[in-house]
């Protein structure tokens, strides 16, 4: 890789082009585009009892995204249909009930919920998910949430917000850029980059409470933050000893631990379940991923397909890394099969970046620098957001424990 592309390769993952994000008062996420393709027909009746919430809207929105279904009105022809009724419970709240039955009308779920108010759309996602559950095997996406990054122009958001998009909570606000946010196994906290005090520090804040500590601090580089899987220590990359390096942080201690060692660049680790670490390393000539032990030691290169594939993504199982491809001079996601070895390019590209899996792994949320997308894993669904404002470095928030 020639020095002048080397150093704009690598600052391009330090700073991520932050300055070309504009800045919004309101940051809100609202779904514009729907699925491709067809789906099961699920017919869904309006809920009665006058609840606050389109609960019937927000089900068949949850399920078109998926791609698996195709909501119809009630009383259309359909595989499925659901029936339900919001009305008063104690303490100003509700009590949600909701029937899901077969064309044969054999019922298959007849549940109900007591919900505050303020708490019935995030009881439409739980019945959403329990519907695709219930319909396909997999757990549903519809009740988890995603971080992002917005802003821009002198002050960066940390935002998260429901699957859908809606419901936007700040957790930050920074005058200084904000990047590479990370989710911990229990959904409790995020590690993130950020230049407050015009350095790179790694930070954890508790999501709900706010607090937040900065575990990395040290002089040079201080970047990409990735959780283990039990939730105990962070990696991410140190530049304190000269160049680009992974190092390992046990939470309970002070010292970080380096993993790799050498004239490369080394950024970008991620956890597999196993404890082995997936990174981005240009030690072969230009950035491809390699995997180390929990320990470190003799790296082993897992991408041979084109000259740049980076920001490893893995499946929560493990098998399946995501990753920015080029291709053809545009910026791709792509997937490895770890056990099959397949490739696969599941976007059209352009400057698509930061791939992050759904906690159960059929879909991927990236980013490409301006707008957020989801593509399913053998490319086939795709869901478009739209920012009042715009939005990078996304991730996908593990299921709640």
């Amino acid at each position: 890789m020639k020095a002048i592309e080397r150093t704009t390769w690598f600052l391009a993952i330090l700073i991520g082009v932050f300055g070309a994000m504009a800045a919004h008062a309101q940051i809100t996420l609202d779904i514009t585009k729907g699925i491709e393709g067809g789906g099961i027909p699920i017919a869904i009746a309006p809920f009665s009892g006058g609840a606050t919430e389109d609960m019937a809207g927000i089900i068949a929105s949850d399920l078109q995204r998926t791609g698996k279904f195709a909501p119809q009105a009630a009383g259309s022809r359909a595989d499925y249909s659901v029936a339900g009724q919001a009305g008063p419970g104690g303490s100003r709240g509700y009590v949600v009930q909701f029937q899901l039955s077969g064309a044969q009308g054999g019922q298959l779920l007849n549940l109900s919920f007591d919900a505050p108010a303020n708490q019935l759309r995030a009881v439409a996602h739980r019945i959403s998910d329990l519907i695709y559950e219930k319909l396909t095997g997999d757990k549903g996406l519809a009740g988890t949430r995603i971080a992002y990054v917005a802003g821009g122009g002198g002050t960066w958001y940390l935002m998260v917000a429901d699957a859908d998009g809606q419901n936007p909570q700040m957790i930050l606000r920074s005058s200084q850029p904000i990047m590479s946010p990370a989710w911990a196994p229990d959904g409790s906290r995020l590690a993130y980059v950020s230049f407050e005090g015009r350095r790179p520090q790694i930070v954890v804040q508790d999501v709900v409470t706010g607090a937040r500590r900065t575990v990395s601090a040290a002089p040079g580089i201080n970047g990409a933050p990735s959780w283990s899987s039990d939730g105990q220590r962070l990696a991410f990359t140190l530049s304190k000893d000269g160049n680009p390096e992974i190092y390992a942080l046990n939470l309970g201690s002070a010292s970080p631990v380096r993993l790799t060692n050498g004239g490369a660049i080394d950024t970008e680790p991620v956890w597999l379940p196993d404890g082995s670490i997936v990174f981005t390393s240009d030690r072969g000539g230009s950035p491809q991923l390699y995997r180390i032990g929990p320990g470190g030691g003799a790296a082993q290169r897992l991408t041979f397909e084109g000259d740049y594939n980076a920001r490893p993504a893995v499946s929560p199982d493990g098998r399946t890394i995501a990753m920015v491809h080029r291709r053809g001079g545009r910026f791709h996601i792509a997937v490895l099969d770890l056990q099959t070895r397949q490739f696969r390019v599941l976007t059209a590209g352009g400057l698509d970046e930061s791939p992050s899996f759904a906690p159960n792994g059929k879909m991927i949320i990236y980013s490409n620098g301006q707008r957020l997308t989801a593509v399913s894993l053998d490319g086939s669904v795709k869901q478009d957001f739209a920012l009042r404002g715009n939005g990078r470095d996304p991730v996908w928030a593990p299921f709640a424990r």
